[in-house]
């Protein structure tokens, strides 16, 4: 690794606008942006991938991988990046920081505890949470119904006991309620952070949040139990972007990390736009894949701060189109060509709706070593019957030296004009734009509301917000709301069970299927391998 300071002053930034946490990890200062404020944006490219497999498509590796690339062709490049989460690093994901010669270090720093940013929104959440209880302790002045309070405990941790508690047994321990916990990713607060741009936007949102409600039925927010101040001093580090570096030292600005099956799963705004400030090129990923992460990160990301995309890279894997082509986790690595063929309908539904956002795309054929040159050379011919510029990428194994051949695709199609367009107009009811995504994006046929969700929709209209964009929480693995229906379906029907104000974070959360907002841990978790030497070493993080 290099020093921190090395990475900055290559990347224009001078120490005085770094604030160190050790050799390797640095925070950016709040006065950075009013020195570049004044200058032109660098153009922005998303990478987002096909439905993810069991074997992984290596969407973070392949953003990583194409900011080296970008920079070994003379490109000045910074990636943007989320933070992970403690939770799934320890449970079944491990970590989220790239692998082989394509990842963002110091690895095992930013997968554990980084700079502090979640912990900081755990105890920002918490402390809501607490204010909460002690405000029904202390005479509840503002008349909260304790069986109409949404806000719930928050930890960055799978922990699936904590799911559904009681609080408030025994005397003098405020009054007997359910509650619960959710997993800090989850956290409303994790979103604002990321889709604020200073702190007087931070502090404003945080006021805007729906804890519960009053024997009346009408919403209290923070700003009704004076806690959104507290909770801003506890966020002040954390809204500030960190700083580090990839394998080769390209800058990343690693920032924020709500989840993209319930969240909008895109990195801060800050940072991109910062990063968009210092360089030519800004590589930046949204989470699971194009039907959720992409259209979040058109749709909410670049709704709310005015950006505009320059290109998506849409990474795929033979494994993961012969899963979609039907085939069991146990034999992705055998050549099937039928399987892949069938299984190319995930593709080619994602490069449309891609193309449909007025985005040009690249498809990144992220290569495994079980690929055979038969299955290789399938994957390339079909993109190319589809009319998508495509490139085999070996990141993984060559660092940027095996995306050169993606980043130069990629500068093509970042140099066409941009058409880009949001997929439904602000004056749509939220039901429309529901069924806009259903429709136009996942190709289904009807959408079916619940009773609660029909309420919640009313409601959300008498408070004056059916103005908002929709955030869809749904699975990732399927363009439906059944994780086992694989490939490109069509004329399906989406159940909406249930749907969440984020007043704060300024969109309405539709829940499909069955989603956990707290995870639990496997029968062998990924913490089972972790290690730590005498020298502070840890190995086991995969």
């Amino acid at each position: 690794m290099k020093l921190i300071t090395d990475v900055a002053r290559q990347a224009g930034i001078t120490e005085e606008d770094l604030e160190l946490y050790g050799k390797y990890k640095a925070k950016l200062s709040r006065d950075l942006w009013e020195k570049v404020a004044d200058r032109p944006d660098g153009k922005l490219v998303l990478v987002t991938a096909m439905n993810p497999n069991p074997a992984g498509v290596g969407k973070t590796l392949t953003t990583i991988g194409l900011s080296q690339a970008l920079n070994r062709i003379g490109k000045k490049t910074f990636a943007a990046l989320r933070e992970p989460s403690l939770g799934p690093c320890l449970g079944m994901k491990g970590g989220a920081t790239g692998s082989g010669k394509a990842e963002i270090l110091p690895a095992d720093e930013i997968n554990l505890h980084f700079t502090g940013d979640l912990h900081a929104i755990t105890a920002a959440h918490n402390l809501l949470a607490a204010m909460i209880d002690n405000h029904l302790y202390h005479g509840n002045a503002r008349r909260i119904d304790p069986k109409k309070i949404v806000w719930k405990r928050a930890m960055d941790m799978n922990d699936r006991a904590l799911r559904q508690i009681v609080v408030g047994l025994g005397d003098g321990n405020g009054p007997l309620r359910e509650d619960g916990f959710l997993i800090t990713p989850a956290s409303e607060i994790m979103a604002i952070l990321c889709l604020s741009e200073q702190m007087d936007d931070l502090r404003e949102r945080l006021g805007r949040i729906i804890i519960g409600y009053d024997q009346d039925g009408q919403p209290v927010t923070p700003r009704d139990i004076h806690a959104v101040d507290a909770m801003c001093v506890l966020l002040k580090d954390a809204l500030k972007p960190n700083l580090v570096q990839t394998t080769e030292g390209t800058p990343v600005i690693v920032h924020g990390g709500p989840f993209a099956n319930i969240a909008h799963g895109c990195s801060s705004v800050i940072g991109t736009k910062l990063a968009l400030k210092l360089a030519d090129y800004v590589v930046t990923e949204a989470g699971f894949g194009a039907d959720l992460g992409a259209e979040k990160f058109f749709d909410i990301k670049c709704r709310s701060a005015g950006l505009t995309p320059s290109a998506a890279v849409l990474v795929i894997t033979v494994k993961a189109l012969k899963y979609n082509g039907g085939i069991g986790a146990a034999d992705l690595h055998r050549e099937n060509l039928a399987a892949l063929k069938n299984g190319f309908a995930n593709v080619q539904r994602h490069v449309e709706n891609l193309r449909n956002f007025g985005v040009p795309t690249v498809v990144a054929v992220n290569r495994f070593a079980t690929d055979t040159p038969a299955e290789l050379d399938a994957v390339l011919a079909m993109c190319r019957e589809l009319g998508v510029d495509a490139a085999l990428s070996t990141v993984w194994k060559e660092g940027g030296k095996g995306g050169i051949e993606l980043a130069e695709a990629v500068v093509r199609a970042a140099e066409q004009p941009s058409s880009f367009a949001f997929l439904y107009e602000d004056r749509l009811s939220p039901r429309e734009k529901i069924e806009t995504i259903v429709i136009k994006l996942y190709r289904g046929s009807a959408v079916t509301f619940s009773g609660a969700a029909l309420k919640t929709l009313e409601k959300a209209d008498g408070m004056g917000l059916s103005r908002l964009p929709v955030c869809m929480a749904k699975t990732p693995y399927s363009f439906t709301d059944q994780p086992d229906r694989l490939g490109a379906p069509t004329d399906f029907t989406i159940h909406v069970s249930d749907i969440r104000i984020s007043a704060g974070a300024g969109f309405l959360v539709v829940l499909t299927g069955s989603l956990l907002t707290m995870p639990g841990l496997p029968k062998k978790p990924a913490a089972e391998a972790l290690r730590v030497d005498e020298h502070g070493r840890v190995t086991g993080l995969a």
